[in-house]
């Protein structure tokens, strides 16, 4: 069984071979130098936030090519993968939820957002 971090790799070289770009999205919140509170990654603008909306491990663009009256154009699609590990299953735990509810989110405006544990599911 493969790790997260191993399925990660695998996803980001075979995403840049079709075409994607990809790239991690380190989220979280620690104290700088001089003592402030920095919340970094997407969707990380408060705890409340991060609590209920949790951003995806990979964030990126899916080239796509789009309907005949515009053949030979290609638009960027909005991509975020919620990497797990190989065998993984939703069980429903808040964090499982809050990156859910991202998921749907990004889905719903149009972009590409899903869970994703090996190659066959990109």
């Amino acid at each position: 069984m493969k790790s997260e971090a191993a399925v990660q790799t695998d996803i980001r070289i075979e995403t840049s071979r079709r075409g994607a770009r990809l790239w991690r999205n380190n989220v979280g919140a620690l104290q700088d130098a001089s003592g402030r509170f920095v919340r970094y990654g997407l969707a990380n603008e408060s705890k409340r936030m991060n609590e209920t909306l949790k951003s995806s491990d990979l964030i990126g663009i899916t080239p796509i090519v789009i309907t005949p009256e515009m053949v030979g154009h290609t638009i960027g699609v909005f991509t975020s993968y919620e990497v797990k590990h190989e065998g993984w299953k939703y069980t429903g735990t808040g964090r499982e939820k809050a990156q859910a509810a991202w998921l749907t989110l990004i889905n719903k405006l149009g972009g590409i957002g899903k869970f994703i544990s090996s190659l066959q599911e990109i």
